[in-house]
């Protein structure tokens, strides 16, 4: 089958994307008009190429090439190619390009169609080959936008009935175990099968493949180890005598693809010494709740653990819109805050999650070692996120005070960053008035 051949198939499935079920994403992107290249990265199927085509507007004279196809992988013939786009898709003046990280060099490409004048829209999934190559090699010229599977906002928007209080926590015990990736979601796909077939495709495809990697049991082993330990601490010279790979250095190498493929990210321990902070332990987490239920070992029943990573998820999320820093705060005593959010110089936010504030004790080693950290870090913005309970109260450890806001963890979810949370409410609101915020 010809380049031609190809394009125009993926043409087909080019138009029916656009006829497709699409949510609106709640993440802005400034600069649209402008011919910036426009860059989205994130994880497969997070509906990167759906946040192309609706939020840009590539609805007129615009060329579509997957590269994620075993047809157009690998080419290096670029002439051909545009020339069949130019063939199929009348000389369009944009050009959105999936996965272009499949295409060898493509940054010389892209390049040359700059300058010729085409607006230019790529996405990919492998972090590390697409930002050394953009800042290489089209330094200031592009946008960059991450796509993460949808939020719980996002997630709620599927829902075609008003969404209360009681509803929203319903709803999140569902999102915590299904996770947010849009396809499954929209389609009421076999959530299991699907995730893990994903899964293993991203481990497969875009890591053993691409890099070559013979000892692939060892990744795959990896993987999952750090599935069932997602929202734990590691160290690499423990991940190499728990799983088969043959040594810390493996297991640092391997654990960079699976951060570089987005399936996991790591979180460092917060110190004001840089040192301390690389040799210290950090914390994994999984980029959605969903790959944890459908492949981990026996990991659903530890349900605190499911609910810090998603706020592990979403501040993330907001941690790339708003330019902040996240770290976890651990002192000699082993006394520990989940999530420090840094912002500039400052330490702006502590947050611990706590599926069940309820037990007395739990209760209060989490405040104390909130009380703790916000002493020692000059923090006075203290919050709990549980599942039920919303108020404040006042705590104090020896002669260290604090006001602790403890907070339904849908509530946080559904809320701005910058949002005052005592301004926070839970009144009902339905899909076509949330769609209105």
């Amino acid at each position: 089958m010809s380049v031609r051949d190809a394009i125009t198939q993926q043409k087909n499935e080019y138009e029916n994307k656009q006829k497709e079920r699409y949510v609106n994403r709640t993440m802005t992107v400034s600069g649209l008009e402008s011919n910036l290249i426009k860059v989205i990265m994130g994880p497969r199927r997070a509906g990167k190429s759906f946040f192309a085509i609706h939020h840009f507007n590539m609805t007129v004279k615009t060329g579509y090439v997957n590269f994620d196809d075993e047809r157009l992988a690998g080419s290096t013939d670029y002439d051909e190619i545009i020339a069949a786009v130019n063939s199929v898709y009348n000389n369009p003046t944009h050009l959105l390009f999936d996965e272009i990280q499949n295409l060898p060099r493509w940054e010389l490409l892209v390049n040359r169609l700059a300058r010729q004048d085409y607006n230019l829209t790529l996405t990919g999934s492998n972090s590390h080959m697409l930002s050394q190559e953009l800042s290489t090699h089209l330094t200031g010229r592009y946008l960059q936008t991450t796509i993460f599977p949808f939020s719980f906002s996002e997630y709620l928007s599927l829902q075609d009935q008003p969404i209360s209080g009681t509803s929203s926590r319903e709803h999140l015990a569902r999102y915590a175990e299904s996770g947010g990736f849009p396809e499954l979601l929209i389609k009421n796909l076999n959530g299991r099968e699907y995730l893990r077939t994903l899964f293993d495709s991203i481990v497969y495809k875009d890591i053993v493949k691409r890099y070559h990697i013979r000892f692939a049991k060892g990744l795959d082993d990896l993987a999952v180890y750090l599935l069932s330990n997602a929202a734990r601490e590691y160290s690499y010279t423990t991940l190499s005598r728990v799983t088969r790979c043959r040594s810390a250095h493996t297991v640092q190498k391997y654990l960079g693809y699976l951060e570089e493929a987005y399936i996991f990210f790591s979180v460092p321990r917060f110190s004001y010494k840089f040192r301390e902070q690389v040799a210290a332990n950090k914390k994994i987490y999984c980029i959605d709740n969903g790959f944890i239920t459908a492949k981990a070992f026996q990991f659903s029943e530890n349900r605190g653990r499911l609910l810090e990573n998603l706020v592990a998820v979403e501040l993330k999320r907001r941690a790339l819109a708003a330019g902040t820093e996240l770290f976890f705060w651990k002192n000699t005593e082993q006394e520990e805050v989940d999530f420090v959010v840094k912002q500039g110089t400052r330490i702006s936010t502590l947050i611990q999650v706590c599926a069940d504030a309820t037990d007395s004790q739990t209760r209060q080693r989490e405040v104390r070692a909130l009380i703790k950290a916000g002493n020692e870090l000059s923090c006075k913005n203290l919050i709990v996120l549980t599942e039920n309970e919303d108020r404040e109260e006042s705590a104090e450890w020896f002669g260290m005070q604090g006001t602790i806001r403890f907070l339904p963890l849908w509530k946080w979810l559904l809320s701005h960053p910058e949002k005052n949370y005592s301004e926070l409410s839970g009144g009902s609101h339905t899909k076509k008035e949330r769609n209105k915020k």
